[in-house]
């Protein structure tokens, strides 16, 4: 029997931004080509990604400026309309499924350029979960990010920033440098992907887990945390018994009873997904309280305007942190005395672009490529097309009301 063939291209980052990330590095393309007689690899040459070009052709993989023979074409983030080939097929993360705005321009583009569009947040296994994320990353640079935030808070010196760092592993020697106090009690919100890269990152600095009730009655010294789950955070209004699966299906209704954390905590990481129907989880009427304890807010899930009313506004991996005034409710410098210190960088895993891409690219390698070297028999990649050959597939046929405004 014939081996399936593919001809595929790693594309080029070409937001501005440029992001370090790349889909499939040099290992995994190697890996692929071993496994895979059928497949070819070519990649453009990019002076910004984590492996630099000359990694790639030490590994045996071509650089090929113009991939315009290439049947498949992946990259990490959108691409500009400026840099679409008529007619190709793409897999990169779209952000379109929701309707954002920002990137209407490019479907539309898509559409009238007959290309086929796959989405990586789409591509999903039987049982529904998705197969591809840089949830874990998000959760380990802001665990980190989060002890820089202690340190900008205290007037401490500061820690080496995660994407001055070659790896995790260097990042997590100077974590081990962090002057924290003999007693530090941190709350987490959240598990999945991001809570796990958290956890992992606290339990390795020695923090130990509590469970949320012991948490609350713990007065002694220690590193300790504790992860509230859905039933631990929220209660229904009309008192009646936390239904989880109900909740998920509409959290309206409820209340979050987080404050009690809040007054026992000093440093809080959000690490949650939030639905817009939720209550608030850390209100401004929340910060001002008296007995509040918390000095650092690190919001990992970043959801502006949502559920913790100390995110302002997403921060930047140059300038990751600046200060909350609970009186005013408005921005301040980091560090101003009677402020929270908040964290609330939005493209966390961009920190760690070589740990994340050597990830993310595993799971590509070996969970989706024998997919996509099946193609239309394959039901994940079905179920990831958003645009087939220039049209809209049926599963998301209900954004030809967003692609049919005009900028």
């Amino acid at each position: 029997m014939t081996a399936p063939s593919l001809k595929l291209g790693i594309i080029r980052e070409g937001k501005v931004p440029p992001d370090r990330r790349v889909a499939l590095p040099p290992a995994q393309c190697q890996a692929l080509l071993l496994a895979h007689p059928g497949l070819h690899i070519a990649v453009q040459p990019s002076p910004h990604r984590a492996y630099p070009d000359t990694e790639y052709a030490a590994a045996g993989i071509p650089l090929q400026e113009d991939l315009s023979d290439r049947d498949l074409l992946i990259g990490v983030k959108e691409v500009p309309v400026e840099q679409l080939i008529p007619s190709k097929t793409y897999l990169f993360f779209s952000h379109t499924i929701k309707k954002q705005p920002h990137n209407r321009m490019m479907l539309q583009a898509v559409l009238e350029r007959g290309i086929t569009l796959l989405d990586h947040e789409l591509l999903t296994n039987e049982q529904g979960e998705r197969v591809l994320a840089f949830g874990h990353w998000a959760g380990v640079v802001g665990a980190y990010n989060a002890f820089r935030a202690w340190h900008v808070h205290h007037g401490l010196p500061d820690l080496k920033a995660a994407h001055v760092c070659h790896d995790q592993t260097e990042m997590e020697a100077h974590l081990a440098e962090a002057r924290l106090p003999a007693r530090l009690r941190i709350v987490m919100t959240g598990g999945g992907r991001v809570g796990g890269g958290a956890m992992e990152v606290l339990e390795r600095r020695g923090f130990k887990r509590m469970a949320p009730a012991d948490f609350l009655t713990h007065e002694g010294d220690g590193l300790v945390y504790t992860v509230l789950a859905s039933a631990d955070l929220y209660a229904r209004q009309d008192g009646r018994p936390f239904d989880k699966a109900a909740f998920h299906r509409d959290p309206s209704g409820h209340e979050a009873r987080f404050l009690p954390f809040a007054r026992h905590a000093d440093l809080y990481l959000a690490c949650h997904f939030w639905d817009p129907r939720g209550p608030k989880i850390l209100s401004a009427a929340d910060l001002r309280d008296p007995d509040l304890s918390l000095r650092v807010v690190a919001d990992i899930s970043c959801d502006v305007g949502g559920p913790i009313d100390s995110t302002l506004h997403a921060s930047s991996i140059e300038a990751p942190f600046y200060g909350y005034d609970p009186g005013t409710a408005a921005e301040v410098p980091a560090g101003t005395a009677g402020s929270l210190t908040v964290m609330a960088v939005d493209n966390l895993p961009c920190e760690l672009p070589r740990d994340a891409s050597a990830d993310f690219g595993h799971a590509l390698a070996t969970q989706v490529v024998p997919e996509l070297l099946h193609g239309s028999t394959s039901a994940m990649v079905a179920r990831a097309t958003i645009v087939q050959a220039g049209q809209l597939t049926e599963r998301y046929a209900y954004l030809a009301d967003y692609v049919a405004v005009k900028a």
